[in-house]
C-alpha cells in the first residue's frame, strides 16, 4: 500500500487520518498526535489542578485509548477531538476520585523562562494558583464546563457533546461554575490585584 507523503497529511481532517492509522500508516498517527496531544494535555493540566506528570500520564493514556479505538471508528458519529476530550475528562475524574481516598501531592510549578519583573511572575502565578485553587473547588461536571468552555474555548454545542449532556445544561453548569469562582475569589481581589478586572 502506498503511503501519502507526511507534508500532505496535515491538511486530512482528524478522521481522515484515523482511518489511515488502522490501515497501518504511522505516519497518520504523528499528525494527529501534534494535532491533537498539545490541547489534551491542556485540558488534563486545568482538570487535575496543575499536576503535570499526572496529565502527560492522562494525554497518553487518552490518546492510547483513540488508537485501540480507531479500527471500529465510524465515520460521522462524533468529532475525534470532541471523544478525546470526553475521555481525556473521564480519565481526570477518575484520578480526582482516586486522590481522596489518598495523600495529596501538590504539583511543583516549572520555573518560568521570561523577562518580567519577579513582582510581576509572583502576581501571575498568584492569580493562576488562586483560580486552580478555586477551580478544584467546583464540583467535577461544574468545573469540566467551566474549563472547556471559559478556558479552552470551546462553544456549548461541542461541550454538551463532550459532556454527554444537552447545551442548556452546559449553559446552567457554566454560569454556576463562573458564579462560585467570582464567589470564591472575591475576597482576594485586593490581594491578587484584580481591580475592576472580572475574577474569573
Amino acid at each position: 500500500m502506498q503511503r501519502m507523503p507526511f507534508d500532505a497529511m496535515s491538511d486530512r481532517d482528524d478522521e481522515d487520518l484515523l482511518a489511515l492509522y488502522a490501515t497501518g500508516d504511522a505516519a497518520a498517527a504523528r499528525v494527529l498526535t501534534q494535532r491533537l496531544a498539545g490541547p489534551v494535555y491542556a485540558h488534563a493540566v486545568r482538570m487535575l489542578g496543575g499536576d503535570r506528570s499526572e496529565a502527560e500520564d492522562v494525554t497518553q493514556d487518552a490518546l492510547l485509548r483513540l488508537w485501540r479505538a480507531a479500527p471500529s471508528w465510524r465515520k460521522g458519529e462524533a468529532k475525534v477531538s470532541t471523544w478525546l476530550y470526553r475521555v481525556t475528562a473521564n480519565l481526570c475524574i477518575d484520578r480526582l476520585r482516586k486522590r481522596k481516598d489518598g495523600p495529596a501531592l501538590d504539583a511543583i510549578p516549572e520555573p518560568e523562562d521570561g523577562t518580567p519583573s519577579v513582582n510581576a511572575r509572583m502576581q501571575t502565578k498568584a492569580r493562576n494558583d488562586a483560580l486552580q485553587d478555586a477551580l478544584m473547588q467546583l464540583p467535577d461536571r461544574q468545573r469540566q464546563a467551566v474549563v472547556l468552555r471559559h478556558i479552552e474555548g470551546l462553544g456549548n454545542q461541542e461541550i454538551a457533546q463532550i459532556m454527554d449532556i444537552g447545551p442548556r445544561a452546559v449553559e446552567s453548569l457554566t454560569a454556576r461554575g463562573k458564579k462560585a469562582l467570582q464567589d470564591l475569589l472575591a475576597g482576594r481581589r485586593d490581594e491578587l490585584g484584580f481591580e475592576d478586572e472580572d475574577a474569573t
